[in-house]
């Protein structure tokens, strides 16, 4: 057990989009708290290449839970998922050292609130701490790049039904590529403070193994990197910028007003994650999670995985080539995240994170951590 019951008083923290998003919820909660310990809530709710399952897991989708509260189930080191389940909450809890509970959604909008009522009345705290890494949970739902919207949302609806003083923090503006950081920008006010590499520093290892891109790149524009950085799933290279190392705050209110997705869930208040669905539908016009179902269809029968093959020695020596090809078409790309190049040289799973660390052995100057410096040659010089 990680010892949650035996410590009240931790400040109590929400990864708001699931994914890497815990990742960069532990190095905000690391500035925002640096003396004081939190408890972290987060879906697992990740992408295919983690979890080849559509959708969220629940607690009956892991075994080894401990329960912090009757409703919200804690990861411990004996954690894990039950096949064909994926997810990397387990091993994030053990190395980030913190607490995390799961977030379940299929409980819909009151579900979630009981989740945050009872954590937060089991601490004592006096407010909680939403993290979005990107900044989608201020989209209206009409943007044309929008992709995830579902998560976040439910957060924002949640937090307003539990009644609970809530903060939102949006971590790096445009870093998951969805909304670009210059159309977030008049959303964002002017409450913001600055990541710094030492805010980083305890995730630094979770890049190894982690595929999240947004996080990372968070942790980049923190440790100073600048440029356009290639991620996968985007047709433009997502610029690094000194916005991208900056965490706005903003009220629950405003961030209520202005994500006309989180406000339907709100007032109709969807008792079931397939009712959130249908919302989502309506306010955005597409379900995620359906578009979740139609890929892994898609991945099982094979259709749309056409990546070159060749394994992690044959992608180390097409490197230059994918490399040349990929800043001909992007000429202001200077970085790709590492699940990018794997991906894109045909690597996954494994083999993706062995692509890694070969990589940052034979060829440590291509290795801006936690990005991959584009070879100078493919480039423009």
């Amino acid at each position: 057990m990680t010892g949650s019951l035996r410590h009240p008083g931790k400040r109590v923290v929400i990864a708001a989009g699931g994914g890497g998003d815990p990742i960069g919820t532990a190095v905000v909660a690391h500035a925002l708290y640096p003396d004081r310990p939190v408890v972290m809530l987060s879906y697992s709710w990740e992408r295919l290449v983690v979890d080849p399952v559509p959708g969220p897991r629940a607690a009956a989708d892991f075994t080894g839970l401990r329960h912090l509260t009757p409703h919200v189930p804690l990861f411990t080191p004996d954690t894990r998922p039950v096949a064909p389940a994926g997810s990397t909450l387990p091993r994030l809890s053990a190395e980030l050292a913190s607490d995390i509970g799961l977030l379940d959604p299929y409980g819909g909008v009151p579900g979630l609130a009981r989740q945050i009522q009872e954590v937060v009345e089991h601490h004592g705290a006096g407010r909680v701490d939403v993290v979005d890494v990107g900044g989608d949970v201020l989209a209206r739902g009409d943007e044309p790049t929008l992709l995830s919207p579902l998560p976040d949302a439910l957060v924002v609806a949640a937090c307003a039904t539990a009644g609970v003083a809530t903060r939102v923090h949006v971590a790096g503006p445009g870093l998951d590529g969805e909304i670009p950081e210059e159309v977030l920008s008049p959303r964002l006010g002017d409450d913001t403070f600055t990541l710094t590499a030492e805010h980083c520093r305890a995730v630094s290892g979770v890049f190894d193994w982690h595929p999240s891109e947004a996080s990372a790149l968070l942790a980049a524009a923190a440790g100073g990197l600048r440029g356009g950085c290639l991620v996968r799933d985007t047709s433009r290279p997502v610029p690094l910028t000194r916005t991208s190392a900056a965490v706005f705050r903003l009220p629950l209110a405003t961030v209520l007003s202005l994500n006309r997705l989180a406000h339907a869930l709100y007032a109709r208040q969807c008792p079931t994650l397939r009712d959130a669905e249908h919302v989502a539908l309506r306010v955005c016009g597409f379900d995620e999670v359906q578009r979740e179902r139609d890929r892994a269809a898609e991945l099982r029968s094979g259709v749309g995985d056409g990546a070159p093959g060749g394994g992690v020695r044959g992608a180390l020596a097409a490197l230059d080539a994918w490399a040349a090809g990929v800043t001909a078409r992007h000429p202001t790309a200077r970085y790709a995240t590492f699940r990018c190049a794997a991906e894109g040289l045909g690597l996954r799973g494994r083999d993706a994170v062995e692509f890694r660390s070969r990589l940052t052995r034979v060829r440590p100057d291509l290795h801006a951590a936690p990005l991959l410096r584009l070879p100078t040659g493919a480039a423009r010089g």
